[in-house]
């Protein structure tokens, strides 16, 4: 794990689920850390905790992913000691609804669009040519199972998902002959505020997709990414691909019975 003390670490949705917890495993482990996301209050409290505990040195960045121009002015405005980049952690993304392909809303496809691709793209782009630059860097990508099947009332989310599939792969062979690693870490079904997000803050829908099962934390998927940035410098992690045990596909999980229904 030393090779990861000191390095900068950015994380873009870092304000809460994968995103905090992402940084705060590299945090424990000596890193430095750009942490973005749009929910500003929230960001400067994770840093300030991070500092607290940890003594990280946190540079918090307010930024919507979404927007290119932003993405590009905000990076290439970053002082001196916070623009070589050694980690790019691509974690900002969601999913909304569960409707059908022909039902969903256009802004509800313009945000998955615009976040888990084009989002993702936007800060690559203005991010990897530095690390190429420098000779090392590693970009890891948070990708999704639903990036490697798709299931009914999640088209456009899978879709978006399997882009983020392609262009890790893209980007690997882009990158052939240049030190700069490539991987991307695909969690199934992890609880985090994604289910409450998208079912537009529905707690108790969001609560039932995890309901009678142990559902992968955020710790659990930041230990998979931590793991792959810490490998020797000649050793890429291509893929992790990760379910709680009681998950087998996207549809298909065991779920316990409580009490109750053992009863009936």
């Amino acid at each position: 794990m030393e090779y990861l003390k000191d390095k900068l670490v950015f994380i873009t949705g870092a304000s809460s689920g994968i995103g905090a917890s992402c940084a705060e495993a590299f945090a424990r482990r000596g890193a430095r850390l750009l942490l973005c996301a749009r929910r500003e209050a929230r960001l400067h409290t994770l840093a300030d905790r991070l500092h607290t505990t940890y003594g990280t040195a946190v540079h918090p960045v307010l930024l919507d992913v979404r927007e290119a121009a932003r993405v590009e002015q905000t990076l290439a405005a970053l002082p001196a000691p916070w623009q070589a980049i050694d980690v790019l952690v691509n974690n900002a993304g969601l999913a909304l609804s569960r409707a059908k392909t022909h039902e969903h809303t256009l802004e509800d496809i313009d945000a998955m669009i615009d976040t888990n691709v084009k989002g993702l793209l936007y800060v690559t782009r203005a991010v990897v040519p530095g690390m190429v630059a420098r000779g090392s860097g590693h970009v890891v990508n948070i990708g999704s199972t639903a990036g490697h099947e798709v299931y009914p009332g999640g088209t456009v989310y899978s879709a978006s998902k399997h882009a983020v599939d392609a262009i890790t792969k893209g980007l690997k062979m882009d990158l052939l002959g240049t030190p700069v690693r490539v991987s991307t870490v695909d969690p199934g079904l992890v609880e985090t505020e994604f289910s409450v997000v998208r079912f537009y803050g529905d707690e108790a829908r969001a609560q039932a997709v995890y309901a009678g099962i142990q559902p992968l934390t955020p710790d659990d998927v930041a230990d998979a990414v931590v793991y792959c940035a810490s490998r020797p410098p000649h050793v890429n992690i291509n893929e992790i691909v990760m379910m709680p045990v009681a998950q087998s596909s996207s549809l298909l999980v065991h779920r316990e019975k409580t009490a109750s229904e053992n009863m009936t």
